[in-house]
């Protein structure tokens, strides 16, 4: 899918999923995977889109801050690593506490611009939220294929995102009705 086309749909979707990362490097392939699973297996309100997005996530957190609408919520899923964790661990991230490598590094398989997210939160209005798992390693060649523990993550991740996807359809609706009231 285009990021042209993307664009269009996420003008229309008030809750989006960004699944990134790279499947050729190992764990850090989590964020397709979690998506190709959620489309597949985990029915989605026509009101969210849920995007693998690789690692072109910047184009689109871009593009998304120059254009209205904007989504109400973001979600986003990525593979990290921080130290004291275990491998497969799964936690939510503020923008704030995100690894300093992935805050500062724009090289292919890490995570863009952090700057873009912020300003999408706090001028935007836009709620982010990351859910991150511990990676085992992301290997220095191509190496495709998932760490047994950060695969054994990809159900569970749906399943709270389906969850939270309905907290935040809910208060969308709250926001509607006192929009309104």
């Amino acid at each position: 899918m285009g990021v042209q086309v993307l664009i269009k749909e996420i003008l229309h979707s008030p809750i989006v999923v960004f699944g990134c990362g790279n499947p050729l490097f190992g764990d850090d392939g989590f964020g397709p995977k979690v998506i190709e699973a959620l489309q597949k297996n985990y029915p989605l309100p026509p009101s969210v889109l849920a995007a693998d997005v690789g690692t072109g996530i910047g184009s689109y957190l871009f593009d998304l801050a120059l254009i209205e609408p904007k989504p109400s919520c973001i979600f986003i899923v990525d593979a990290v690593s921080q130290p004291g964790r275990e491998p497969g661990a799964l936690f939510e991230l503020s923008i704030e506490d995100m690894p300093l490598p992935k805050k500062t590094d724009f090289s292919l398989h890490q995570f863009p611009s952090v700057n873009l997210l912020l300003e999408l939160q706090n001028l935007g209005g836009v709620k982010i939220r990351i859910l991150a798992v511990q990676v085992k390693e992301i290997p220095e060649k191509v190496q495709p294929g998932l760490s047994p523990a950060v695969e054994k993550q990809i159900e569970a991740c749906c399943e709270w995102l389906q969850k939270q996807i309905l907290v935040e359809i809910e208060s969308i609706g709250q926001e509607t009705n006192a929009d309104v009231g």
